[in-house]
């Protein structure tokens, strides 16, 4: 759902009725009027405010922006309460900033921005996962035949035939070339990681009108890496760290080299935050995320041992390096809070959904990485729905 429930099927483009809904709204317009994007002082986010902190407020008259069964476009990994989840209290939760308000999402308006453009989401399935939100934040309200959705590994193309337009997602779990980059064939536990070259991968993002990078799990799953610099050859084990910091710099140095800052614009999202140990916000307990039925509201500073300190200096240290601005989208603080919205059981493992025996036992097969959907993603991407309003404003 979008702009309230009672404009969750809206089709506007090709509908000939003067009963339409965005008939009666808009108009009937004109090629002039569509490219023209109305953005109204309430759409705009204060220069003075901090949307990345706040509180997550109960709302479910406006929540969720859209529901499973109406989005065909999800994985089944998302889709939690159709594998069996019976709780939903996690679709009705609103970010709140403190002291302002987002813009409310209007998937119309989103549509006019991207009009003849491409908007692509880099990373890993947490990525993917934001990538099906935005798309099923948009769908309800483009005609069946008029829209449609491409796999050509290591992408995923969503198209807006009306408006010339695309949402897309690249596989690149470490942004940087891997033995990972396959979009189906990969495993996390062999990883080797090729610190100082792009180029296969950059050659899909040029030209892009919209960039949206990510990159943080498969960074750590262990202490150290295998990866290569220089020589293709010499294999060697890497901190971590020292290895992430090298691959942003081959990162930087592309979008510095690469990038038009007047027609492209380039955002990156910090950490998606784990819910491994449930110990971290419920003393003496030894659990996960599993069951959790509730965001933390009590530990306004809450700051969970699975989000790195460390690599958000080294992502802060490599954006303010570059001169090209990029905007950081620091959505680790709000989602920190979000203990209760993952997958847990009610997810997939290596592509296909728990057994039941796997999912009796949780402590050891409950997912506290991904996402459900509807979720917290969809906050992630009402925030870049903010930034996409202000940047289109500042162009225009």
């Amino acid at each position: 759902m979008f702009n309230g429930r009672g404009t969750t099927r809206l089709i506007f483009d090709g509908l000939k009725s003067n009963n339409s809904y965005v008939f009666q709204k808009y108009g009937r317009q004109t090629r002039a009027q569509q490219q023209h994007v109305v953005v109204s002082p309430k759409d705009l986010i204060d220069e003075s405010c901090n949307v990345f902190e706040g509180n997550w407020v109960w709302d479910n008259v406006s929540y969720p922006l859209y529901e499973e069964q109406s989005c065909p476009y999800l994985v089944k990994q998302v889709t939690c309460q159709k594998n069996g989840r019976e709780d939903s209290f996690y679709k009705n939760w609103r970010w709140k900033p403190n002291g302002c308000d987002l813009p409310r999402f209007d998937a119309l308006k989103l549509l006019q921005i991207l009009r003849g453009k491409r908007l692509m989401f880099i990373g890993d399935s947490v990525q993917r996962g934001q990538f099906e939100s935005l798309v099923c934040m948009v769908q309800s309200i483009i005609p069946k035949d008029k829209r449609s959705l491409e796999r050509i590994p290591p992408r995923k193309i969503f198209k807006i035939k009306e408006y010339d337009a695309s949402i897309e997602y690249y596989w690149a779990p470490f942004i940087v070339e891997s033995i990972s980059d396959h979009a189906t064939k990969h495993t996390v536990m062999k990883r080797l990681v090729k610190l100082d070259s792009i180029a296969k991968h950059g050659k899909h993002w040029e030209g892009v009108d919209y960039l949206v990078f990510e990159s943080y799990v498969w960074w750590r799953y262990k202490p150290t890496i295998n990866a290569t610099y220089g020589n293709p050859d010499d294999v060697q084990e890497y901190n971590v760290s020292t290895a992430y910091r090298l691959a942003l710099n081959t990162w930087a140095n592309w979008i510095d080299s690469t990038i038009n800052p007047q027609t492209q614009k380039v955002f990156f999202m910090s950490m998606s935050p784990t819910h491994l140990w449930s110990w971290e916000w419920k003393g003496g307990s030894n659990e996960n995320c599993f069951n959790e039925t509730y965001p933390i509201q009590d530990s306004p500073s809450y700051w969970g041992s699975g989000s790195s300190l460390e690599i958000m200096d080294i992502i802060h240290d490599t954006l303010s390096g570059l001169k090209t601005n990029v905007k950081f989208l620091n959505i680790t603080r709000l989602s920190e809070f979000r203990k209760d919205a993952h997958t847990t059981i009610y997810g997939e493992r290596k592509g296909k959904l728990l057994t039941k025996e796997q999912r009796a036992d949780p402590k050891n097969f409950a997912d506290c990485i991904h996402w459900c959907l509807p979720g917290v993603p969809d906050t992630w991407n009402e925030i870049l729905y903010a930034y996409l309003l202000k940047s289109h404003q500042n162009i225009s």
